[in-house]
């Protein structure tokens, strides 16, 4: 694995940020967390807790960070003249299940100040929009009913319980298991009814999208940007063709728009076409391949960009109406 991972901005909510944690954090961390009534409720962190073990930790975090395994961050409240260390919160990654845990804490005496929701909601937000994983874990203890009140309220689902050693406590602790899917924060389908006959017929929305290929035989894919429903998903290029508007004139517009790319019409191939069915529509893509552009493709709505090889193109976590088009065109670019 790369050593060579960037680490994140702060992340700011209300008057706080979520600031990639530092050495220097160390001795006002150790001040709220050497807490009995803290500790007590996270099962890795044994009761004294020495400030050696806190600064090693964080020397772990840091590594880890540039590593890519994991992203811890410092909470400040920043409605003081100084900003102010309130707790911590971080996520570690297991990408081969598309996964992440998450974790925190905060001082006693900023408890009940919502806090800890709003910097879940945060962290969770930002990691599903910017990591490659599909859904976040967490675990509370079972007789912590804050934690559990803050995970629900965050759209965290219960999944199930089980037994974990605590270290402090020095005793199994029975413990609930909690997941929040990509959909729990980017809500943007509704139930279907079970009963079809009382469906309305649904409107087909007309998308257009590019497959732009490369002299290198790399194809481009965007990442929806986090605020966006489905935040954190690959997508190709393109967007919705406007009333009285050929797809071709669309896909050149959003072209335009999107990633700041002169096409013309005669280098766009029309190449095969998605259906795909959504809660609230019936999605109608035709896509087309292109190889002559131009300017540099760049992400001019946040946005990420990347390039992708034949090989890496399922390791990318592909929006679903886009799916059917990986094989074709693996094929195609080989």
């Amino acid at each position: 694995m790369s050593n060579n991972h960037k680490l994140p901005a702060p992340l700011t909510f209300d008057h706080y940020t979520l600031r990639p944690i530092e050495q220097t954090d160390a001795s006002s961390l150790h001040s709220l967390i050497n807490d009995w009534n803290v500790v007590r409720m996270l099962s890795q962190v044994p009761f004294p807790y020495s400030k050696t073990l806190l600064d090693q930790w964080i020397n772990t975090m840091i590594q880890e960070m540039k590593d890519g395994i994991s992203y811890h961050f410092t909470i400040f409240d920043r409605s003081f003249e100084k900003p102010v260390i309130v707790g911590c919160i971080g996520i570690r990654l297991n990408t081969k299940d598309q996964l992440g845990k998450i974790g925190y804490w905060l001082g006693q005496k900023y408890w009940g100040k919502q806090i800890a929701s709003r910097a879940l909601q945060r962290l969770s937000s930002w990691a599903l929009a910017n990591l490659n994983i599909n859904y976040i874990h967490a675990t509370a203890a079972d007789d912590n009913l804050a934690s559990i009140a803050v995970l629900k309220k965050c759209g965290y689902q219960p999944f199930g319980q089980g037994k974990e050693k605590f270290l402090a406590r020095a005793v199994e602790q029975s413990v609930s298991y909690f997941l929040l899917q990509r959909e729990d924060i980017c809500p943007g389908k509704s139930p279907i009814p079970m009963n079809n006959t009382l469906l309305k017929p649904k409107k087909i929305l007309l998308v257009v999208a590019a497959a732009l290929i490369d002299i290198d035989g790399q194809l481009l894919l965007a990442r929806r940007p986090e605020g966006k429903s489905m935040a954190g998903m690959w997508e190709f290029p393109g967007g919705k063709v406007e009333p009285n508007e050929t797809p071709e004139a669309a896909l050149i517009r959003e072209l335009k728009e999107e990633i700041n790319i002169d096409v013309s019409q005669s280098c766009l191939a029309p190449f095969t076409f998605a259906s795909h069915e959504y809660a609230d529509f019936h999605l109608l893509m035709p896509l087309y391949v292109c190889h002559k552009w131009k300017n540099v493709p760049e992400p001019k709505e946040n946005q990420q960009l990347a390039w992708v090889n034949c090989e890496e193109l399922d390791h990318y976590l592909v929006m679903e109406a886009d799916k059917p088009f990986i094989p074709l065109l693996k094929d195609l670019m080989f």
